[in-house]
């Protein structure tokens, strides 16, 4: 699991994935939540950082914790998975995927769900690989507006 120590690489491989969807959080927004994760695991995530024989970071997951009710049960969610383009094809993210459901299942949550770009045929070809079940939703957003200077928010 990803600590202090672990920060400032972990950022590099946060910004490769960022970049690879066309997103651009902050570094320290980046940070903030790497410190939520680290210091409260057990209830917010984990994150894993895979490393090279040099130490080099070259990969990691995230797992965030929710509740099912389809599954009736508590499941992680897989929201970030990366592995960098030199050490893709190693095997490394089925790796990652694995350490995810083995955070999963010392945490009492019967399911690993994620998603992937639909355009991202290399990772699906990855998911297919570990024998995981392919879903059809269609997924809605919608930002949510901080609460005014002051404000607290209406009954």
């Amino acid at each position: 699991m990803v600590g202090r120590a672990d920060f400032d690489d972990l950022l590099i491989l946060a910004r490769g994935y960022c970049d690879f969807y066309g997103v651009a959080p902050s570094d320290s927004e980046l940070i903030a939540l790497f410190d939520v994760l680290s210091r409260d695991p057990a209830r917010e995530g984990v994150q894993l950082l895979a490393r090279d024989q040099a130490n080099e970071p070259i990969g990691f997951a995230t797992v965030y914790w929710s509740w099912s009710t389809s599954h009736a049960a508590r499941l992680g969610v897989m929201n970030d998975l990366f592995v960098v383009p030199e050490a893709r094809g190693s095997g490394l993210a089925e790796r990652l995927i694995e350490a995810c459901r083995q955070q999963c299942r010392a945490r009492g949550a019967r399911v690993l769900a994620w998603q992937t770009a639909p355009g991202n045929r290399r990772a699906q070809r990855v998911y297919d690989r570990v024998g995981a079940t392919r879903e059809q939703w269609v997924d809605y957003w919608l930002p949510v507006p901080p609460l005014p200077e002051g404000g607290a928010t209406a009954a």
